[in-house]
């Protein structure tokens, strides 16, 4: 993937900060979206070069969870031990879009490694953040692998077609502005 502008960076980190705190939990701006926090960072390891990145967006998303429990609007159900799981489940998201940005180009067969990173990167997090909760969090006792492994699932397609939804209206911008501005003024905005 091309460098993007240092400017278009800021912009673009600015945005996937505000999509993960209107899309993540039930607080005085959620707008009952589906999820983005996913798509957040595999599209953050995609677009935006600095690793400092991967760190300020895990302290929103849990400065999120953690108010949102505070005040209220959630249970403390997912809030257990096993919530520092999602420190490497989102780094596996991060990192997927990292590799898909070293190996991206302009051209259709990118898309299709945009879906198989997607696709495995998602799973890979589904996981590690599914299988912490369900062995580490205290709230399944006695659990198993038989008794995980149906969870994988049940609620792996709904995480993936939600991240799927932003990942391509991310895709689908991109195209457009390589489309209407050309190649190299896609990526500087002025």
């Amino acid at each position: 993937m091309p460098v993007l502008s240092t400017r278009t960076q800021v912009l673009i980190g600015i945005a996937l900060a505000l999509l993960l705190a209107i899309t993540r939990g039930n607080h005085f701006a959620s707008l009952n979206l589906p999820s983005a926090s996913w798509a957040v960072f595999f599209l953050a390891g995609v677009l935006l070069r600095p690793r400092w990145v991967f760190a300020g967006l895990f302290a929103l998303a849990s400065a999120l969870d953690f108010s949102m429990m505070s005040s209220g609007t959630v249970s403390d159900w997912c809030l257990s031990p096993a919530y520092w799981v999602l420190v490497p489940a989102y780094a596996s998201l991060w990192l997927g879009g990292r590799l898909y940005a070293r190996w991206h180009s302009d051209g259709l067969h990118s898309l299709l490694l945009l879906a198989l990173l997607v696709i495995s990167s998602a799973f890979v997090c589904n996981l590690l953040s599914g299988g912490g909760f369900y062995f580490f969090s205290g709230r399944y006792p006695e659990p198993t692998l038989a008794g995980w492994l149906p969870r994988i699932a049940e609620y792996y397609p709904r995480f993936l077609s939600s991240m799927t939804l932003y990942v391509g209206m991310a895709s689908a911008l991109y195209i457009a502005a390589l489309a209407f501005v050309g190649p190299r003024r896609a990526l500087e905005i002025q």
